[in-house]
């Protein structure tokens, strides 16, 4: 650390001592002056950033920690915003929800105070609730914006506040950067009015449970197979966080009534005790839960984050579990829901579905067997939700997902959605049951008659200003010397986001990409697969998706082509250089 950069720490950091701050911050910050250097650098040498989706970071004392004061000025430039936005409005209205972590609650107070010290209604959750449900609160209630305190699946040395706009959606262009703009004016803690009206502080929650609740319920699709196999076997998991509060209503809502729950994790406990990660996408995560399931001779296992937007599931294989990752579920639920609405006689001709640019082509390939017109937006269920805001009214939204196990059924709410999620998973889970087949042996079906979907995430980690660079140099050299071919198959189109064009390298021609800009580049190749490199928007990475087609003849050719897409994937990957 430069002699520069530790007198900015040091004029940073007397600077909080000598405003107006509790005398508790100011104890702490002489006692990291006295005794622990290293952790003053860490917590004053920038600040916090309020990114496009919000705040992000480790809770403590300091500018770039997540503290009373962050999340005061975070609230306060929000607050501005809103008010910029909507000038005539006799009252503005916000809800606020949080999830399981540590000082969660106490954020969302913060929170509320500084949203109502400003003359702003509040609807503030009585406790932790899913974050899928502020999304649908603030429609339901008529708000104008929502905030959420989480941070998803992070260390629990972490804490966030994720902003939303009024249609339910986390903030998009031109309001993530415009609230940035307004976060970025506050100069000094004096600005920031932390004196709450407690006149205008609403506690919210069965109520709106219900409401939201019962919308969901409306989802299904196959009452009558549930009504016939309702001692299906579940077992959930929460991992410690908000699923716990209305999953398992949920799942009883749609006659689910063989629902078993990890005791040893349904308690909501921001220090996460049972699992070294609380996040779906890793197996370690629902390792309780499978060996529940071994126990009891369930079917299916799902688990949901701690703020309950994603869901990871395992299947029954014979004795064991497999896990399925979000590529594979999405896939199986759309192909459940296509096939529902086509069978109840719902498809009109004006449904579509959404993915991500990132997530399996199969989506693609069942909506086509439909007809169902469907759409590939950035990484990030916000542009999901955009979609949805484009077309209500207009056309229909069946539902959506994105590999990083993130789904929605239904409109209702503008986010991923793991309440509605496990339901309508479990749903598809018991109509494959009724038909005499596994969740495994409806993919391995879908494979065979779509063709065998193999995908693969790498990320690269490279931190500090040096790893920035040599990212930048990594996408600079994919777009000046494109890979001809991938894993023997030659590349016929690459898709450059930042560039907005896609070039057909067969036929010379090239089309416009009609989404917003991004550091994205993509490369398919003749027989159908797909590369997808991307530097992490939150993250010192550069993520290489990658997804690989082949045949599938039949279920018992399954563990064969698997292992040889997997080779396929590993030979690119060394192509690579990764």
């Amino acid at each position: 650390m430069s002699t520069k950069t530790d007198q900015q720490v040091l004029d940073k950091a007397n600077s909080w001592l000598n405003g107006n701050y509790d005398e508790e911050t100011k104890r702490i910050i002489r006692e990291m002056m006295e005794n622990n250097p290293e952790e003053l650098v860490e917590s004053f040498y920038k600040d916090l950033e309020f990114g496009t989706g919000g705040l992000r970071g480790i809770m403590g004392v300091g500018s770039n920690r997540m503290n009373k004061y962050t999340v005061g000025a975070a609230t306060q430039g929000f607050t501005n915003y809103l008010k910029k936005n909507f000038p005539g409005l006799e009252q503005i209205k916000v809800a606020i929800a949080h999830d399981s972590r540590n000082n969660s609650r106490y954020f969302a107070e913060i929170t509320a105070d500084v949203f109502s010290a400003n003359g702003i209604k509040v609807y503030l959750f009585e406790d932790l609730r899913p974050t899928p449900e502020l999304s649908f609160a603030i429609r339901h209630l008529g708000c104008q914006g929502g905030i959420v305190i989480t941070a998803s699946h992070n260390p629990k040395e972490y804490n966030g506040y994720k902003a939303y706009w009024e249609d339910g959606g986390q903030l998009i262009s031109p309001h993530d950067k415009n609230v940035i703009d307004e976060v970025n004016k506050i100069g000094s803690i004096d600005e920031v009015n932390f004196n709450g009206n407690k006149e205008l502080i609403e506690i919210i929650g069965k109520e709106v449970d219900e409401v939201y609740l019962q919308k969901i319920k409306e989802l299904s699709l196959s009452p009558e197979v549930i009504r016939k196999n309702k001692d299906f076997k579940i077992v959930y998991t929460p991992l410690h966080g908000t699923g716990i509060t209305l999953v398992p209503q949920s799942l009883k809502n749609f006659g689910f009534e063989n629902v078993t729950i990890v005791e040893e994790q349904a308690v909501a406990d921001g220090n996460f005790p049972t699992v070294v990660s609380p996040n779906p996408e890793e197996p370690a995560a629902l390792e309780l839960a499978i060996k529940k399931a071994k126990e009891i001779g369930a079917d299916l296992v799902m688990a949901t984050d701690p703020d309950a937007d994603r869901v990871g599931i395992a299947v029954r294989n014979g004795d064991d579990f497999v896990l399925l990752n979000g590529n594979q579920a999405a896939s199986l639920l759309i192909n459940y829901l296509l096939t529902k609405w086509n069978e109840n006689g719902k498809l009109t001709g004006n449904e579509y579905i959404v993915k991500t640019i990132v997530t399996s082509e199969l989506l693609f390939d069942i909506a086509d067997k439909y007809n169902i017109e469907h759409f590939d937006v950035l990484t990030g269920f916000k542009y999901i939700a955009d979609i949805i805001k484009r077309y209500e009214g207009k056309k229909t939204f069946i539902g959506g997902g994105e590999e990083s196990y993130g789904y929605l059924v239904g409109d209702f709410v503008r986010d991923k959605d793991a309440v509605i999620s496990c339901s309508m998973i479990a749903e598809t889970a018991v109509w494959a049951a009724d038909k005499g087949v596994s969740m495994l042996e409806m993919l391995k079906d879908l494979y065979m008659e779509f063709g065998f979907y193999k995908e693969k995430l790498i990320s690269v980690v490279r931190k500090g200003k040096s790893g920035a660079e040599e990212i930048k140099k990594i996408m600079d050299d994919f777009r000046s010397n494109p890979p001809e071919s991938l894993g023997g198959s030659p590349v016929v189109v690459i898709k450059d986001y930042q560039s907005s064009v896609s070039n057909n390298l067969v036929t010379g021609e090239e089309t416009p990409i009609d989404l917003p800009k991004s550091n994205v580049l993509q490369f398919f190749t003749k027989e159908g697969s797909k590369v997808s490199v991307r530097p992490s928007g939150t993250e010192p990475k550069i993520k290489f998706y990658f997804g690989i087609k082949g045949t599938l003849e039949s279920r018992d050719d399954y563990d064969k082509v698997n292992n040889a897409l997997s080779a396929k994937i590993d030979s690119i990957v060394k192509e690579l250089g990764l």
